[in-house]
């Protein structure tokens, strides 16, 4: 419950910023590439934040970093209500990106830590599933509070979290603050990439990239683009929640299914999923198709994530975990800036959505590939 909360409260700051974007076009008059630009900027700070961190939780203890993350990310979003300008804006959302991309790769370890064999895959997804009771907390938000105040004072709600690091503080066990204060980084990233652990290392990385990719690129874009296609849905408080609550049953099947068949089966499951819900929504021309094509990619997209969070920390040892953890999802944070930035650009450019949207579909089937050819679950053996 400690760790899931800080994980909504994650997901509520990724979700308001894809409704905030609309607003910061129309305020500073801004371009669908300079909105790409504003999505993709958090996501690099992922990416440092995660590689980072990852690294210190395993040096100095993971209760003391994932206080430190949560400090960071929520003084930036205090900070970012006061910005005025689009340079102000993407200096604090790098920084925001810092502290998002630190705490998840922590929060991560500390669940894997804690249990063992089919019972941690479980308890990492189910951990996961509050980012979909963010994206709820967001969309309420979003519908009810920020038509009346604005997106400034919004922001600044979800920098509450500093407080909740006080919770942390007091109910973590202190197993989580086991330091190796000898680690250093260039010998963990070397163990990581040694024979042992090299294939490993490299098929989650492409898969990280490939889910990050599709998700960031998708979601985050998903209410200009539905805008764009004349579909007055979108702005639906109910089809928000909708597609909010299609993520909860996609985590929770996943969830049940550890221990029933493989990891690599579950997640190749979703990953077809996600490629039917794509085509789906990029060929969609009815509001009804639209929203089942949503919640399609809702529930399967996020499902995935959640069985890359119990499968991730399962390749890689104690002593090195957070760095595995850290490493990998850096490399997905540049498919997850990636991603954003592509739509901007293509959308700038006259692309279709459809075309758009096959972007996501290549990479989807090149991901089931690297996972069904490539990844060996060692926790399965």
């Amino acid at each position: 419950m400690i760790i899931g909360t800080a994980w909504l409260f994650d997901a509520a700051d990724v979700a308001l910023l894809s409704f905030i974007m609309p607003l910061l076009k129309k305020e500073w008059f801004l371009t669908d590439g300079q909105i790409g630009l504003v999505s993709s900027i958090t996501t690099v700070g992922m990416m440092i934040g995660a590689i980072l961190f990852g690294y210190l939780a395993d040096k100095f203890g993971k209760k003391n970093i994932i206080i430190i993350t949560l400090l960071l990310f929520s003084i930036s979003n205090l900070v970012l209500a006061l910005t005025q300008n689009l340079p102000q804006f993407l200096l604090v959302r790098f920084l925001t990106g810092i502290g998002l991309g630190g705490e998840l790769p922590v929060a991560t370890t500390i669940i894997a830590d804690s249990f063992s064999g089919h019972r941690r895959s479980r308890m990492l997804i189910l951990v996961d599933s509050f980012w979909a009771i963010g994206w709820i907390v967001a969309s309420l938000l979003a519908f009810l509070f920020m038509p009346l105040y604005g997106w400034r004072p919004t922001v600044i709600i979800t920098s509450v979290m500093a407080l909740y690091t006080l919770v942390i503080r007091r109910h973590l066990p202190e197993q989580t603050n086991i330091k190796n204060e000898k680690l250093n980084l260039r010998v963990a990233m070397n163990q990581i990439w040694s024979k042992d652990f090299r294939r490993a290392t490299l098929c989650l990385s492409i898969l990280w990239f490939v889910i990050m990719f599709a998700y960031y690129g998708m979601f985050l874009w998903l209410p200009s683009v539905l805008i764009k296609r004349g579909f007055s849905i979108v702005h639906s408080f109910g089809y928000t929640l909708i597609m909010s609550f299609a993520q909860l049953p996609g985590y929770f099947l996943a969830a049940y299914l550890m221990g029933k068949i493989s990891r690599k089966k579950v997640l190749a499951i979703y990953l077809v999923g996600t490629i039917i819900g794509a085509f789906l929504f990029g060929t969609a021309q009815s509001v009804w198709l639209v929203v089942l094509s949503s919640c399609l990619l809702s529930f399967f997209t996020l499902g995935a994530w959640g069985i890359m969070i119990a499968l991730t920390p399962t390749q890689y040892p104690l002593e090195i975990r957070g760095v595995g953890i850290g490493f990998t999802q850096s490399i997905g944070r540049i498919g997850a800036t990636i991603g954003p930035y592509l739509i901007g650009l293509s959308l700038g450019l006259g692309i279709n959505v459809t075309t758009i949207f096959s972007y996501f579909v290549v990479s989807l089937i090149i991901g089931i590939l690297v996972l069904v050819f490539g990844m060996v679950d060692r926790d399965q053996k």
